[in-house]
Order: C-alpha cells, then sequence, then structure tokens
C-alpha cells in the first residue's frame, strides 16, 4: 500500500461535474488530484467510429440490475477522461422553474432545496465558458437567462420537413439548444456537421470536458490520475470528517490519497456504490447515509424514437446526433399523464448500432434490411422524446453479493416507472407517430422504450432526515464531502441532464472557495 502526498482536494471522477470543479478549484489556489476509474485520453485519440464509440462507455457489467424497467446504464455510463459527458450529445435546455417545486406545487416528487433564480447565472456562466449555440428569443419555454453566445445549429431538410409535422398539429419549434460551436469560439473550431458526437467529437467543437474544464484544471496545476479504481472514503477516528479515498491501480495494488476535501463525481449509479462500500462503526448503513437515503430516488428518462420513411432526400446524414430542432410546447406537467415531454428533432444518423438506422427496424433480415437500409440512407427520418421519471423511493441502488476484482461489491439497480409515468410514454409514442404522418412519411414507427441521462441516489434537500446533501451539495452528515453529478438532483425533469450537471458543479465549487476555512476547520 502506499500513501500519496495529502491535497487540498481529491476529485474522484473526471466528467462534466467533476471538471468543472478541478477547474475552479485549482483556478482559485487549491492543489487538486482528479483519480480516473478508466484509461487516460487526449482529443486526438478520438475516432468518428461506431466502434469506437462503444470503448468510451463501459462494456462490460460493471453493476447488476433486478429492475422491470431498465436505466440502461451501459448506454449512459462513461469510461476514461471526460467519463460519460465524453460520448454525450451536448443537448442542453435549462431545468423549468416548476421542476424544483414539483412537491409544492402538485403534491408529486420532491422539492429542490433552491429555486431555479439561484441556479440561473450559473446556467449563465456555463454557457458562456464553453460555448452554445441557439435562439433564446424562439425558445418561448425557456426560462429566464441570457441569450446563447452563437446562432443555432445546422437545419437540413430533415428539420425542416419534420417542422412542418409539428406546426400540422399546432406545436411551435425552436432551434435545438446545443453546446456545439455553429461559429468557431474562444480559439476553437466550428463543428462540421458529420454527425459523429456519439464517437466523442474530436474536433473539439462540441463541449465536452477535454476542450474546455480539464484543460483550465491542468492549466491551473490540477493531476490527473487514470486506472484509479476508488473503492471507499476515508473518515477520521469520529466518523465525522473525510480523509480522503482508497483505491487500486491497474495492477491491484491499493494506494491512499489524503486531501482536506473529498469530492465524489463518480458515474451516478457509482457513488452511492462507494458510500455504502464505506461503512464504518460510524456509519453502520453506509457514508453519509444517517438519513437511509443514499441509493434511493434513482431515475431515468424513458424515452421513445419515432421513425418515418419519405420519397424525398431528407439529409438525415448532417447535423448533429442530439438534433436540429426542439418542442417544450407539451412540458406543462398537468396536460394528460403528469410529468414533462421534449422532443428533440432531426437526429443525425448512421447505418447501424444503437441510434442508427439498421436499428430502427431490428425485425428486419437479409434482402428486406438491405433495401430498407437503401431507402433508409435517404428517407429516413428521426426524432426522440425524453419524458420525466419521477421520483419513488424504493428506485434504488444496493450492494450486489457479487463483487469485482478489487473485492468490492457491485451496484445492484432496481428501478420501475411511476405509473403516471407510464402513461406519460405510451401518450408520447403516440404522438410522435401523429407528427411524422403530418410531415408527409408514407410510414412511421416508434422504437420500445429506452432510457437516458440517470440521476438520483444522493439527493440534495433542506433536511438531513430524508436527504444526502444539503443546497451546496455536501452532505449532511459530513460537511468536507462533497457529491458531484446528477445523482444530487430530486427530481429528473425532461431535459436533458448535463447542462444542469454543470451548473450545480459550479454552484457548488464557488460555495467551496467561499467558504473554505470554515469547510476544513
Amino acid at each position: 500500500m502506499s500513501k500519496n502526498e495529502k491535497v487540498d482536494v481529491v476529485i474522484v471522477g473526471s466528467g462534466a461535474a467533476s471538471s468543472v470543479y478541478a477547474a475552479l478549484l485549482a483556478e482559485a489556489g487549491k492543489s487538486v488530484v482528479m483519480l480516473e476509474k478508466g484509461t487516460a485520453r487526449k482529443l486526438d485519440d478520438l475516432y468518428s467510429s461506431q466502434t469506437w464509440a462503444r470503448r468510451l462507455k463501459w462494456a462490460t457489467p460493471h453493476m447488476m440490475e433486478e429492475s422491470k424497467d431498465s436505466i440502461w446504464y451501459n448506454f449512459n455510463a462513461g469510461h476514461g477522461y471526460g467519463g460519460a459527458a465524453i460520448h454525450h450529445y451536448a443537448v442542453w435546455p435549462r431545468y423549468h422553474p416548476e421542476d424544483m417545486k414539483e412537491l409544492s406545487l402538485y403534491g408529486k416528487g420532491l422539492d429542490w432545496p433552491f429555486e431555479y433564480d439561484v441556479l440561473r447565472p450559473y446556467y449563465d456562466q456555463i454557457q458562456s465558458d464553453v460555448g452554445m449555440s441557439g435562439d433564446a428569443e424562439k425558445e418561448i419555454w425557456r426560462p429566464a437567462g441570457d441569450p446563447y453566445p452563437l446562432p443555432p445549429v445546422l437545419q437540413s431538410n430533415h428539420g425542416t420537413v419534420l417542422a412542418k409535422g409539428f406546426a400540422a398539429l399546432d406545436q411551435p419549434t425552436s432551434p435545438i439548444p446545443m453546446a456545439i460551436l455553429s461559429q468557431p469560439y474562444k480559439g476553437r473550431d466550428a463543428c462540421i456537421w458529420d454527425g459523429w458526437c456519439d464517437a466523442g467529437c474530436p474536433t473539439g467543437a462540441l463541449a465536452n470536458p477535454l476542450v474546455v474544464f480539464i484543460p483550465r484544471a491542468l492549466k491551473a496545476g490540477a493531476m490527473m490520475k487514470p486506472d484509479c479504481h476508488v473503492t471507499r472514503v476515508m473518515t477520521d477516528t469520529k466518523g465525522e470528517r473525510a480523509t480522503g479515498v482508497e483505491y487500486f491501480d491497474s495492477k491491484g495494488e491499493r494506494h491512499e490519497q489524503h486531501a482536506d476535501v473529498v469530492v465524489l463525481c463518480a458515474f451516478t449509479i457509482e457513488n452511492p456504490r462507494i458510500l455504502l462500500n464505506s461503512a464504518t462503526d460510524k456509519h453502520a448503513k453506509g457514508l453519509a447515509n444517517s438519513s437511509g437515503t443514499v441509493g434511493k430516488y434513482i431515475m431515468s428518462h424513458p424515452a421513445v424514437t419515432a421513425f418515418g420513411m419519405f420519397d424525398e432526400d431528407m439529409q438525415n446524414y448532417i447535423g448533429a446526433t442530439g438534433g436540429q430542432l426542439l418542442t417544450q410546447h407539451r412540458f406543462p406537467k398537468e396536460e394528460g399523464a403528469f410529468g414533462s415531454q421534449q422532443w428533440e428533432i432531426a437526429l443525425a444518423l448512421k447505418p447501424n448500432d444503437l441510434l442508427g438506422i439498421a436499428m430502427s427496424r431490428a425485425d428486419l433480415f437479409g434482402n428486406d434490411l438491405h433495401r430498407f437500409m437503401k431507402e433508409g440512407s435517404r428517407g429516413m427520418s428521426s426524432m426522440v422524446a425524453v419524458i420525466e421519471d419521477l421520483p419513488q423511493a424504493e428506485n434504488r441502488i444496493e450492494l450486489s453479493d457479487k463483487k469485482d476484482k478489487y473485492g468490492m461489491p457491485l451496484a445492484l439497480a432496481k428501478h420501475s416507472w411511476h405509473d403516471e409515468t407510464r402513461k406519460l410514454f405510451h401518450e408520447t409514442a403516440k404522438e410522435g407517430l401523429e407528427i411524422i404522418k403530418a410531415a408527409g412519411a408514407k410510414e412511421a414507427w416508434h422504437s420500445p422504450p429506452g432510457g437516458q441521462h440517470i440521476m438520483g441516489g444522493t439527493i440534495m434537500g433542506h433536511d438531513p432526515t430524508n436527504s444526502v446533501t444539503n443546497e451546496n451539495a455536501q452532505c449532511h452528515d459530513v460537511p468536507n464531502l462533497v457529491m458531484g453529478g446528477g445523482g444530487v438532483f430530486p427530481t429528473s425533469s425532461c431535459v436533458n441532464s448535463t447542462y444542469t450537471i454543470h451548473a450545480m458543479a459550479m454552484k457548488s465549487a464557488h460555495h467551496l472557495t467561499e467558504n473554505w476555512a470554515t469547510i476544513v476547520k
């Protein structure tokens, strides 16, 4: 066992949240080390290939699941520098004010420990830092905030045709808000619209951690270490303070990294796993778990993809994976089944893999598939609806009886949609076919349910008896232990979570730097 030199902050992970924490804390003069479970990589290690894209995710079972409705772990997780944000699609809408007051407003879900206006300045700062493209005026449903620094992303015939279908049903659309550069910005080149977002964007036009906050962190003196498998958070003899983390390297050798502050930004499923595995005599149910809430309220957005086949050239091969247009017309939570919903319209298509042309008709084989692929390569359309998953305490992460090669129990997920969520999925799937047909498709069909954007498990709240952290993501039980990522979200909304993960991490990092002396005393 080796013991590394103590630092001010040890951050577990290198994805969306951890890169923000590392940049801001290092720029504030703190000594920072980031421990990444996966491999090291640089921007020019990325390749525009569907085979390569799979390497960015965890293809081996790092989690067990006993779920009625899967959370789609391997689709959402990430492996190596950049974490899950290395392969995200940069669709960045904001949470709405009502998302943060669901219990108060509707008697459902949970309340956040603050309101939208508290998070707004961090949304505004993040979009300036990374470079976002969009049209705030045309997003008539958008909460208050600064205009986007860049004009909208590309719109091909794909978006133009599908927009007609929405218009026919009196649903307005807008350019989709994206953390992708429509013009050169702060030394980075604009997107070339080749639709390889899932493979990590080797051009640097998409705001993943490797092009924005990790470079800032390294410039300010932060250190990064790959192949560091963190198994537990260590505490002092009283169990009141975190003292660092235990991890194993690629050779299986044990190490300790001591720090004044520990920031857990492992994947949403991994944070509860580490906390539960950090149980001691002082924390018998797991670290930071006096409330019994660690691992609970896991959420994963149900998603339905609607497809159509057209006779014209849809130009479906150009653009961004996340789409060209957006509508949140159906965002109000009490129109039909409870919950919010949004459509991301005109996804850039590839021949195969999960979001590709071939996979949209998994029932076809041989010559039938060849004919379908030939027609679909120009005539197929695609759009995806993201649907709110209501928080339920019984949806949770536990420790499995099975262990990894370091002796750490695997996470065990148990998840099922709320009845209202299930109804909303079916309403949305039906609506998608109506829109595709209204756009002039000769054929329309939709996918089975998918799962996007895993959240919850270490939720925020004012009350230490029913939440894990406070409004600044500090654990109630261990104030110098901070939770980063979507795990702190008490509700899921229907919007992609990465933007809010960035904003929440910035809010928390500012609090740490401004109150450092009190937190580390």
